[in-house]
């Protein structure tokens, strides 16, 4: 089993710049596909990116495809999600999750590990 932890929350104003990061510890994240979500107030959780370990690529939310991008540190167990020219429409709660399916998962039905989330808040 992995345990996820999600920080690099915070607060900016629009067109500001996070970069969340997402660490593993109980097993390393080498067979993991690594997907970031996120919920707005009143909203359902949606996907916004995903790192695959096997038969993918990166693989973007048209809402963030062009400003946001995911990365792996494979020697710290760490994704990052560096986020760029943030909009308002970006606030939420953003989780990391991790699932050994291969390909290219997007759903929240097939991941099956979660942090507790990291707020982020853009203003306007």
């Amino acid at each position: 089993q992995v345990q996820l932890v999600e920080s690099g929350g915070g607060s900016v104003q629009a067109g500001g710049s996070l970069r969340p990061s997402c660490t593993a510890s109980g097993r390393s994240f080498s067979t993991y596909a690594i997907g970031w979500f996120r919920q707005a107030p009143g909203k359902e959780r949606e996907f916004v990116a995903t790192s695959p370990w096997f038969g993918g690529t990166e693989f973007y939310a048209d809402a963030v495809k062009g400003r946001f991008t995911i990365s792996r540190d494979h020697a710290r167990d760490t994704v990052y999600l560096q986020m760029t020219n943030l909009k308002p429409e970006d606030t939420g709660v953003y989780y990391c999750a991790a699932t050994q399916r291969v390909g290219t998962p997007a759903k929240l039905h097939e991941y099956d590990y979660w942090g507790q989330g990291t707020q982020v808040t853009v203003s306007s």
